[in-house]
């Protein structure tokens, strides 16, 4: 699952590895391997990738992954899984997830908490400074003072 997985989760890529692994194996032994293939019908398939998505997406925190369309879940699974009359295996089902998530992206709450905290405390701010003390501090280093603190407590927050 590894090098793809790693370049999009933010944080520390090798403990977000690290978490996203157990997930998808649990995930994988909670809803694929307890039914065979004869009875695992494409719609419980893509409700496992979507248990699992969600899964991931509780874990990481700030990282949200789309849940997938279903023709791109579908080609995936026609591309990766090759014994059509026997179960899918843990490996097959790593690679499925890794090109869906690849393909769907990143989205959600994170991204939008960055751009409101990166564009908005910056801009709240300098509309404060200049209705309290509009003389105090010269908005050409207030501005990136203020925009640098924003990115570091992003960060102390895993945000970013």
């Amino acid at each position: 699952m590894g090098q793809t997985l790693k370049t999009l989760a933010s944080g520390s890529e090798e403990k977000k590895i690290k978490e996203i692994g157990p997930i998808v194996e649990e995930c994988y032994k909670q809803y694929i391997a307890q039914s065979s293939d004869s009875t695992l019908t494409s719609s419980d398939f893509y409700q496992a990738v979507c248990q699992t998505i969600e899964e991931i997406n509780k874990q990481l925190g700030s990282s949200q992954f789309r849940v997938p369309k279903t023709a791109t879940l579908k080609e995936a699974y026609e591309k990766h899984h090759q014994g059509k009359g026997r179960s899918l295996t843990k490996e097959e089902f790593h690679k499925i997830l890794e090109e869906v998530i690849v393909d769907t992206g990143l989205t959600g709450f994170a991204a939008k908490d960055i751009l409101f905290y990166m564009y908005g405390v910056p801009a709240t701010a300098l509309l404060i400074k200049q209705r309290v003390a509009p003389e105090a501090i010269p908005n050409d280093i207030f501005i990136p003072l203020v925009t640098s603190a924003t990115v570091y407590l992003l960060a102390k927050l895993n945000k970013i």
